[in-house]
């Protein structure tokens, strides 16, 4: 998608100069039929604060259902008494941590809890961050692992060394921005057949003197499936005997981090494992909380190069901050150390778990259809993915996604990267909110729209490329 224009000078606006909605008018129902305001410049004067809410509330009524949209990870349901919370703190700006320590101690209580709940050495010096989301976080962390490596190298950096990340082609694209903006060679691990993340003997192999770190994804968009984290963690320990590189693992867990601690206690991917130095997770996908909040934990002060480190004076004392963004609200963070105290450890897995059953219960239920074969069936994140069966050639999942587009649900459908660009699959995400009467309310929804696809002569997706909608 391009980045935002001007308005389009040939559009016609003449059918804009209409009078507005009578009872848009705030106390005066004539008055308020005024001319319709200008949408790419600022009106000429005011509008009542009723009516400028009308205007608004009218069009963003064409925007889909959240609670329907099945590919993003995205929180879209809290309880009321979060949003209180939220609302009383929406003018609370974070980096103001003299004129809010009480917001500032519930941020560094929730980093505590994340150090405790990843099993850092000691939680009391694990040190972390509240970010705008997983992708600020793993800014962070890249960051802190190029910084590392430059003063390891700092003679070969100086010389024209170009350090270099290994990760997955399925990572997430803020991944790519990173290598992009701070100017690290991207070591992308394509896919292979069925293996579609990164494993652990393909992340040893491209790894040199010039490796920052590799990256580990705890729970891939693209399908649901874990990383196995110990596995790579025991690929550079004999790397590093081998040949004495001491490369660092970051597990970006923007989503799994907050089921794996819940509902695979004995899968060991976290702070357990000494080569892990950084973690990151998404607080607004399955730390159950509105968009946007995020976190960063390093598993010791010497994982986080001190000179990224600035420190806020507030109350006598010294707070360090470390972020990309300065003004954001504290309205996330609140909200996120509210669902801690609300749910702890058991609430968390109860709920976890529920959206793992539901995900399951769905692919089953899918498969059993007859028209799709499952990539992934939800037991590990509560996400799979699936395609069309090798003897469906009415159809393809591009129209299976355009038809339930149709009936309000929005399940994604996409092109895997390299080198499985001939695989194509829906994904679907479940989430706190996504109930099982809502999962048999899709599948209706698709019995009812596969006899016409059975009947079609073929797929009608041309462009398949303008055809998806996954793009997070």
């Amino acid at each position: 998608m391009p980045l935002h224009k001007g308005p389009d000078a040939s559009a016609p606006e003449h059918g804009r100069r209409l009078a507005l909605n009578p009872f848009f008018g705030e106390a005066d129902p004539i008055g308020g039929m005024t001319e319709a305001p200008p949408r790419h410049r600022l009106p000429d004067g005011p509008l009542p604060p009723m009516s400028a809410y009308q205007l608004v509330h009218d069009e963003l009524m064409l925007d889909g259902n959240s609670r329907l949209n099945l590919a993003t990870f995205v929180t879209t349901w809290m309880e009321p008494q979060a949003g209180v919370l939220m609302a009383e703190c929406r003018d609370k700006n974070m980096i103001d941590k003299d004129e809010y320590p009480r917001t500032a101690e519930l941020e560094r209580r929730c980093v505590a809890m994340l150090a405790d709940l990843w099993n850092a050495p000691d939680p009391s010096t694990a040190v972390g961050c509240s970010t705008t989301g997983s992708s600020e976080a793993c800014m962070l962390a890249g960051m802190a692992l190029k910084r590392r490596w430059s003063q390891r190298n700092a003679d070969r950096y100086a010389g024209g060394a170009r350090p270099n990340l290994v990760m997955g082609v399925n990572v997430q694209v803020c991944w790519e921005k990173f290598c992009n903006f701070w100017e690290v060679e991207a070591r992308l691990v394509p896919m292979e057949g069925d293996r579609f993340h990164l494993d652990a003997e393909s992340a040893a192999a491209l790894c040199d003197e010039n490796t920052i770190g590799v990256v580990a994804v705890l729970g891939s968009t693209f399908d649901g499936s874990y990383e196995p984290v110990a596995e790579i963690c025991a690929a550079l320990d004999a790397l590093q005997e081998r040949t004495g590189l001491d490369i660092p693992v970051h597990v970006d867990g923007a989503s799994g981090a907050m089921i794996a601690p819940f509902l695979d206690e004995d899968l060991v991917w976290d702070f357990r494992l000494p080569r892990v130095s950084s973690i990151n997770t998404s607080g607004h996908k399955y730390g159950l909380v509105y968009p946007g909040v995020g976190w960063a934990l390093w598993r010791s002060p010497a994982e986080l190069p001190e000179e990224l480190v600035f420190r806020v004076n507030y109350l006598g004392g010294d707070m360090p901050t470390f972020a990309l963004n300065f003004s954001r609200p504290g309205a996330q963070v609140v909200a996120q150390y509210y669902t801690f105290l609300r749910l702890g450890r058991e609430g968390y897995r109860v709920v976890q778990q529920t959206s793992r059953d539901v995900a399951r219960g769905l692919a089953e239920r899918i498969e059993a259809m007859g028209d799709f074969r499952l990539l992934t069936r939800g037991d590990q994140l509560p996400v799979f993915a699936f395609t069309t069966a090798p003897d469906v050639t009415a159809f393809d999942v591009f129209d299976v996604s355009r038809r339930l587009r149709e009936r309000g649900w929005l399940v994604p459908a996409y092109t895997f990267p390299a080198d499985r660009e001939d695989l194509s699959v829906l994904r679907v995400v479940c989430r706190n909110g996504f109930s099982a009467d809502l999962a048999g309310l899709l599948i209706e929804d698709l019995e009812r729209i596969l006899p016409e696809l059975r009947r079609q002569t073929g797929p009608f997706t041309h462009d398949k490329g303008a055809a998806t909608s996954f793009h997070h």
